[in-house]
């Protein structure tokens, strides 16, 4: 059997310029990993994923475990691509479980796996019955034939055997205790074929571990995210009731959060039409519950603020096409809206369709942040030409919009201020 091919790496986009200014360096920030180990059927079929913590390029978890389940919701709300049409498996603590920081993650699409460090005791039980209510799928890692997991096992759809640890008597417990349960099972840590072959003449159906493949190392950038930001906003949605006006606008000043909040969005629509044209949608649609764990999960990882230039020419971008709407006949919430997003490419240094294919957008956004033409590319068109300095190209469409001459250089200069007192603040 031959091991799961690693995805392409992600390709760099094209870059910007501001005016009189050298275009932004290539994003070097910090990084951020994920291990991601096959999970076969019986036929050698890819199955799921189960997502690993990993906090370098070590490929090997380090770190505390409350602070790696945080960090693995977070990078899969973050991840380009989105994981797919496969399960995947998600390690959990107590705590992710009882405080619902899972819950930011499709259902449709999600294990949770509970470990057997984990006491099953009625709390517990209720709360994997709610999660259970809401869709997700409950997976009992390195199970054991331990009694108190009863009531848990008669609610989990998959039960993971480690081969690597366990001996034939401990297995033999485990299968008795497992044989009024209707869950698949999982031989995990399969390291060599003549196990691969006792776990099915045992019944596994699943099979995962070294013998198939290593967990392949998935590596995307942190987009740019201040912990002020994310404190205010941790202030304004303990408010009651929560002003949605104050928590839009602080969403709006932090490209993260932005991105954060539509991949949340993207997962409440899930197999509903529709899509989502402004951040009060978005907002309006997940709740403030959802996106107060989203702040919550996304403060546990990376504090720092990185490359405010880029940040500042994001803002820069909504701002100016915000105040040019009424002369595209355009919302000033959408044209923001697309503003902000033009520049993800860069920040997550991929390219903007697969972006685009986890965002809950308008065709008609999705096409002008692809470079077709329209009403609203016209704004995005006409900074993008301020910002790298093509005066005939400005002049153009200025023209084309009817405006006064001197009007869209005091607008970006308004907006250029506008921004820089945003990113100081």
């Amino acid at each position: 059997m031959s091991a799961i091919a690693s995805p392409a790496p992600l390709a760099s986009s094209a870059k910007t310029a501001v005016p009189r200014e050298p275009p932004p360096e290539p994003l070097a920030g910090p990084r951020r990993f994920l291990g991601r180990q096959p999970i076969l059927d019986a036929q050698s079929q890819l199955f799921g994923y189960e997502l690993l913590y990993r906090a370098g390029e070590t490929g090997a978890f380090s770190g505390d475990p409350e602070r790696a389940t945080r960090e693995v919701i977070d990078h899969w709300l973050m991840l380009i691509p989105a994981p797919g049409p496969h399960l995947a498996f998600v390690n959990c603590t107590r705590a992710a479980l009882l405080e619902d920081y899972v819950t930011l993650l499709p259902p449709e699409h999600t294990v949770l796996e509970i470990p057997r460090t984990v006491d099953p005791d009625p709390e517990l039980v209720l709360a994997c019955l709610a999660l259970k209510r809401k869709g997700y799928r409950l997976a009992l890692d390195d199970f054991a034939a331990n009694p108190a997991f009863e009531p848990v096992l008669e609610i989990a759809d998959f039960i993971k055997i480690d081969f690597l640890t366990s001996d034939f008597e401990a297995r033999r417990a485990i299968y008795a205790m497992a044989s009024r349960s209707s869950a698949q099972r999982v031989a995990e840590r399969i390291e060599a074929e003549c196990q691969m072959r006792i776990a099915l003449a045992e019944g596994c159906t699943l099979f995962q571990g070294y013998f198939f493949a290593h967990p392949d190392l998935v590596a995307s950038r942190t987009v740019p995210q201040n912990s002020l930001v994310y404190l205010k906003l941790m202030a304004a949605l303990q408010q009651a009731p929560a002003d949605l006006r104050k928590i839009e606008k602080i969403i709006s000043g932090d490209p993260s959060l932005c991105y954060r909040l539509l991949r949340l969005a993207n997962s409440a629509l899930q197999g509903h039409p529709g899509e989502i044209c402004s951040l009060r949608e978005a907002l309006l649609l997940v709740g403030d519950d959802a996106v107060r764990r989203m702040v919550t999960v996304a403060m546990s990882g990376n504090w720092t603020a990185h490359h405010p230039a880029v940040v500042s020419l994001a803002l820069t971008r909504a701002r100016f096409c915000e105040q040019l709407a009424p002369s595209v006949s355009g919302d000033p919430a959408q044209l923001y809206l697309l503003g902000i997003l033009s520049l993800l490419d860069v920040l997550l240094e991929t390219t903007m369709d697969s972006i685009l294919k986890v965002l809950p957008l308008s065709p008609a956004m999705k096409a002008t942040l692809l470079g077709d033409d329209s009403s609203a590319s016209l704004a995005l068109d006409l900074v993008r030409n301020l910002e790298s300095c093509e005066w005939p190209q400005c002049e153009r469409i200025q023209q084309r919009l009817g405006l006064p001459e001197g009007s869209i250089a005091a607008l970006y200069v308004e907006s250029l201020r506008w921004a820089t007192a945003a990113v100081a603040s």
